[in-house]
């Protein structure tokens, strides 16, 4: 553990030296509530494929609310572009 802190103790307290840094990891916990919640909800998925769909699904939803993008309007041009053979549309910020 002293290894680790004399590693990256400067990282532990960036959150002093830098404005706009939260001490917590809040934000983080509050972007993967929803999954959580949805997971209770709905028992979580049976397989592979199910657990795969709702990675992504769950991806894009939070990356669009992060971006104040419409997550349908995401699927729709993905699903689009998929039809029509044109790239996919990003849910990197523009």
């Amino acid at each position: 553990m002293a290894e680790r802190f004399r590693r990256h103790g400067d990282a532990y307290f960036r959150f002093i030296t830098t404005p706009g840094v939260e001490p917590t990891n809040n934000l983080a916990e509050q972007a993967l509530r929803f999954v959580v919640i949805a997971r209770r909800i709905t028992q979580g998925t049976r397989g592979e494929p199910g657990r795969r769909w709702c990675e992504r699904i769950w991806t894009a939803r939070a990356s669009c609310a992060q971006q104040d993008r419409s997550v349908f309007e995401f699927l729709h041009d993905a699903l689009r572009a998929h039809f029509t053979g044109q790239p996919a549309p990003s849910l990197l910020p523009a």
